[in-house]
């Protein structure tokens, strides 16, 4: 049987193990993922599969080296966009901001740890996020970053069919991390992907911010833009590969921030 915490989970270890083996310069990692509609080929927890699987494999990569924990994983989050889906949960703004915020606190006032790497699974979280890792910082001390890894894959923005939500890519990372999971009966079900001027022009359009949602035919098949058609297990791990790999830089400059 494995030692308690040799996963470097923050939950599995007692007491007087934290003020054993943390310190100040030791690096939280802290998965968020959300609970939302993925089209018919993809689970509700998708984000939160992805945000807590390359979160144990970065631990895994750089856990001993960079001294990383991992704290327990944040599940429902903001996704408005997709409130038209059943299933699909999402916290508010001012109630995302109170938990946050409150975590924050509690890092800063039950560990000795002031490294906190967000590793964010929901493109939807991006701006919310932003804006309170500055707050995080200013008023509990924390040196903090927010780590996007689905920014790191090819989005396709210049192609016929931008990825941005259920398709080539998220569905080839799952294929790579939890390959029992995707109905991959289902995706034949899906039509042509959609236009890629109109999901350009409302979601991906440079100086102009729009609300929008994955219910609107424009830019979304059964709530999936993209074409998840050509996805593969291989591709996936070769852009889990990438994100892990890239983490090791970001971690090393989190340490040197605090450094400075």
């Amino acid at each position: 049987m494995a030692n308690a915490g040799s996963a470097r989970l923050i939950g599995e270890l007692t007491f007087p193990e934290v003020s054993q083996r943390l310190s100040k310069t030791s690096i939280l990692c802290l998965p968020i993922g959300s609970i939302e509609q993925h089209g018919p080929h993809l689970p509700l927890n998708t984000d939160v599969v992805l945000a807590e699987g390359v979160t144990r494999l970065i631990v895994a990569r750089w856990g001993e080296a960079l001294d990383l924990w991992q704290l327990p994983t944040i599940s429902v989050s903001l996704a408005r966009e997709h409130e038209w889906a059943p299933g699909t949960m999402s916290l508010s703004i001012q109630g995302m901001t109170a938990y946050m915020r409150d975590l924050g606190r509690e890092i800063a006032r039950s560990l000795p740890v002031r490294n906190l790497m967000i590793v964010n699974g929901h493109g939807g979280n991006r701006g919310i996020l932003e804006v309170l890792a500055q707050e995080m910082r200013s008023d509990f001390g924390l040196n903090i970053c927010v780590f996007h890894p689905a920014a790191l894959a090819d989005t396709n923005a210049d192609g016929a069919a931008p990825e941005i939500h259920g398709g080539k890519n998220e569905t080839s990372m799952m294929l790579a991390i939890a390959p029992h999971l995707v109905r991959r009966d289902q995706i034949a079900t899906l039509k042509n992907p959609p236009e890629g001027d109109a999901v350009r022009t409302t979601i991906l359009q440079r100086g102009v911010t729009w609300p929008w949602s994955t219910d609107d035919k424009r830019i979304a098949d059964t709530g999936v833009i993209g074409d998840p058609s050509a996805s593969s297990a291989e591709f996936g791990q070769s852009i889990i590969d990438r994100v892990v790999e890239t983490a090791g830089a970001v971690l090393k400059q989190l340490l040197d921030n605090q450094r400075r």
